[in-house]
């Protein structure tokens, strides 16, 4: 049960990467008052939390209704995260955010425009992007029993709790971490995402092999 918590935290804090969203959260507010910022902030957590929980509560049921086998999935979601960790790794992620921040910075800083900008691009897709579901769904897949399902939910609030911390403190970490630091955490974190996605094709390999 502790390997599989340590799994999903990793994967999660991998896919979703709380300590990067900082810097994209600085852009997507340039020029905000420090108040609107923790509006949107907050807005975008509550936004991805909606989203991910959906998907952890009834993303196996997706499956079912669409005739998808857990296995057909582990396979096609180690792939899509693979994706993720190769882009982390050649710095490709980190210049694709940066270009969706951008546009949304060029957004008016309007009352209304803090809760789209929480919306899009904060809660979907940095936050809760296709990486993220599947690996919710995958994780959720895995959890061996009940109370892992629920400490898998758990893990998901921790995740979102560091999101909010980190577009709270970004400026802070931004400066803390400078560029050299950032790349060399994403670069690491990358071939742990992919080491994490080749085990979950592997392991759907198998489960179609056993059938």
């Amino acid at each position: 049960m502790l390997d599989y918590f340590i799994n999903a935290f990793a994967m999660l804090f991998v896919t979703v990467d709380p300590v990067g969203l900082a810097p994209m959260f600085l852009a997507v507010t340039a020029g905000m008052s420090a108040a609107n910022r923790r509006r949107v902030a907050v807005r975008a957590i509550v936004t991805a939390a909606g989203i991910l929980l959906i998907f952890y509560a009834f993303g196996q049921a997706v499956l079912n209704v669409l005739g998808i086998s857990v296995s057909a999935f582990r396979v096609a979601g180690g792939i899509l995260l693979f994706l993720i960790a190769l882009e982390m790794v050649f710095g490709k992620r980190q210049e694709r955010k940066t270009e969706t921040a951008e546009k949304a910075a060029q957004a008016d800083t309007s009352h209304g425009s803090i809760h789209e900008l929480a919306v899009f691009p904060l809660a979907i897709p940095l936050i809760s992007g296709p990486a993220a579901i599947s690996a919710i769904i995958l994780l959720s897949g895995q959890a061996p029993d009940t109370l892992s399902y629920a400490g898998l939910g758990i893990v998901i609030a921790i995740i979102l709790l560091s999101c909010l911390g980190a577009f709270l403190l970004a400026d802070k970490i931004e400066r803390l971490l400078g560029d050299t630091a950032q790349l060399v955490i994403t670069r690491l974190l990358g071939v742990l995402l992919a080491a994490l996605s080749v085990q979950f094709v592997a392991d759907g390999i198998l489960a179609f092999i056993d059938r």
